[in-house]
């Protein structure tokens, strides 16, 4: 009986993966554009453990480096993401201009509250996706934004001065959307 560690990525991605990397093979920062194409190939956004062993397969790399560039890089993510991603800035601008706020409220808001987000271990590392996979909550150290604080990214889009009441309309509107 196979093994979840002897389970290989579907067809499809691995077509994703063999297109990736034939396409930056020898070139500079090649494992970084690899992991970048699949990711991106993903319906939720993220590179699987599957995917991860297939690419250290396929390229010649060990697998704890490939490992180790995904989780080193804040862009890479290793679990689905919501369609909708909104990134909370935790940089000392945002912190004192009330960004931890906007973060409880924000998982409050989207049923995410019983995951404690008070400890600042937590609340500086936090990726949360609601069960209905419609929105996936992260935060970052800094977004280098720090006069617009405090700041918030929806979709890869940056809001500058964000209080409770925009962010809300915002994620409201990204509700009416998806229905």
């Amino acid at each position: 009986m196979p093994t979840v560690a002897d389970k290989a990525p579907a067809a499809r991605e691995r077509t994703v993966i063999d297109q990736a990397v034939a396409k930056h093979h020898g070139h500079p920062g090649e494992l970084l554009g690899i992991l970048e194409a699949v990711q991106s190939a993903n319906a939720h956004k993220f590179l699987s453990m599957d995917a991860l062993r297939y690419i250290a397969e396929e390229t010649g790399i060990p697998p704890a480096r490939v490992y180790s560039a995904a989780t080193f890089f804040a862009l890479f993510n290793l679990d689905p993401q919501g369609d909708n991603v909104i990134c909370v800035c935790r940089g000392t601008a945002c912190h004192t201009r009330g960004s931890r706020d906007l973060l409880e409220k924000l998982c409050l808001d989207l049923g995410l509250h019983e995951h404690e987000v008070n400890d600042s271990n937590q609340a500086d590392k936090l990726a949360l996706t609601t069960p209905d996979q419609k929105f996936t909550v992260r935060t970052v150290a800094c977004f280098g934004q720090c006069a617009l604080a405090p700041v918030v990214e929806v979709n890869h889009r940056i809001l500058s001065h964000v209080n409770e009441r925009t962010l809300q309309r915002e994620v409201n509107a990204l509700g009416q959307r998806r229905k």
